[in-house]
């Protein structure tokens, strides 16, 4: 233990007061305790110094690459059910949730006037057959007559004026007669279309499904003269759905159709559902200049547990690799601090300054050309430098495709002082 200063002091005094030889004996004893006193503070400042390295072992494991993404559940179908005809709602004959079939009545239009319609073109088409009747009728008549008034003309009983005038009033006939026939072919056309507006009162399902929304109530007047209005929606069978995500740019070249995926909803804690992408669209979707593409992916819905518009967190499998040696991705970060001495750090000076502060650590290992980068491995106590060339990672783990490690062996992670 070094002596205290009233020693030192006591020492001096002794040394003033006497002979040469205790005055030199005193001083000598004063410098001995100034150097063990800078040895032991130093000493001890070296101790603190030394770094303690932590450190995490290379394993052998498996690494699952996934890529994250939220959406919605959608159904596969989905179908907004619209009235062409304006008019008012008589009845309404489906709710939400009933299950429905293709052609089943879902709501009716009232249909006085429609029918009315329907009746006028049927007499139309009766006047026009009538008329028909009596263009041919006529073509016959004429017929005759320019027959009977060409043999005559033949025998020299009329003249050739009786003959022309027969001729032209057989020429009106047979003009008479297609009139006639477009007539009957345009009262057939518009009692067509009456038939085909009666039939449109009936508002029926395009599909087999489930009703979703219901936005229509008895009474109501149905104008479809500018828009179309939706008066259902239908969705069909809900136990095939689909999840539609969207995927970050700098991750949709991972990802392929056929990946597997599972994915979690709010509505069911802790509980995954499993999925498969069937499609992904190339259309770019920009959003606060965020630019994401859309990923289709199915799902089987068998319980009816999943419901249109759940929000939906995806982790998209897109690469597996099976026992392989991995290192911690803190590893990869990792880099020892270098040593800066103060003030020429060299003799008395250099001894009092040599546990100076050190300088921020120098950044990480560069990735090189050929993806190789350096990690730091404690062997025999030292951190040594190794090459290594990583390869996939899930975000905790990175893969360890080439470099001078092994199984077990110790790679820094960070450090701390003793």
């Amino acid at each position: 233990m070094a002596p205290s200063k009233s020693d030192i002091e006591t020492i001096v005094k002794a040394a003033n007061g006497g002979p040469s030889f205790l005055r030199r004996a005193a001083w000598g004893l004063v410098l001995v305790a100034v150097a063990a006193g800078l040895w032991f503070w130093w000493s001890s400042g070296s101790r603190q110094a030394q770094p303690l390295y932590i450190t995490q072992p290379v394993v052998r494991t498996d690494i699952v690459v996934q890529v994250t993404a939220t959406g919605t559940v959608e159904p596969t179908d989905l179908v907004e059910i619209s009235s062409e005809l304006s008019g008012t709602v008589r009845s309404v004959e489906a709710d939400y949730n009933d299950l429905v079939t293709k052609g089943q009545i879902l709501a009716r239009l009232d249909t006085d006037k429609l029918e009315a319609n329907v009746e006028l073109s049927k007499a139309s088409l009766t006047a026009s057959q009538a008329r028909l009747a009596e263009a041919t009728a006529t073509l016959n008549e004429m017929n005759d007559n320019y027959d009977r008034a060409l043999l005559l003309e033949q025998k020299k009983v009329t003249t050739l004026e009786g003959l022309l005038k027969a001729k032209a009033a057989l020429d009106r006939a047979k003009a008479a007669l297609k009139s006639a026939e477009a007539d009957i072919r345009v009262s057939e056309a518009n009692l067509k279309i009456n038939e085909a507006n009666l039939a449109k009162a009936c508002i029926c399902s395009s599909i087999d499904g489930v009703v979703l929304e219901r936005n229509v109530e008895v009474g109501q007047i149905v104008a479809s003269s500018l828009q179309a209005p939706v008066l259902f929606t239908l969705a069909a069978d809900l136990k095939n759905m689909e999840l539609r995500v969207d995927i970050d740019e700098a991750d949709i070249g991972k990802v392929k159709v056929g990946n597997e995926a599972v994915f979690t909803v709010e509505a069911y804690q802790g509980r995954t559902f499993p999925a498969v992408i069937s499609e992904l669209r190339f259309a770019p979707k920009t959003v606060d200049g965020v630019v994401t593409y859309e990923a289709i992916l199915s799902i089987d819905n068998a319980d009816l547990l999943l419901r249109p518009g759940m929000t939906a967190t995806a982790d998209i499998k897109v690469a597996e690799i099976r026992d392989t040696l991995a290192i911690a991705n803190a590893a990869l970060r990792f880099a020892p601090p270098a040593v800066e001495e103060q003030n020429g750090g060299s003799g008395l000076l250099g001894m009092l300054f040599k546990n100076a502060p050190r300088r921020p650590a120098s950044p990480a290992g560069q990735t090189d050309a050929d993806g190789h980068r350096s990690i730091w491995t404690l062997r025999d106590g030292q951190a040594v430098a190794v090459t290594v060339l990583p390869g996939e990672t899930d975000g905790d783990k990175t893969e360890i495709r080439e470099g001078d490690v092994a199984e077990g062996d110790l790679v820094i992670t960070d450090l701390t002082q003793e």
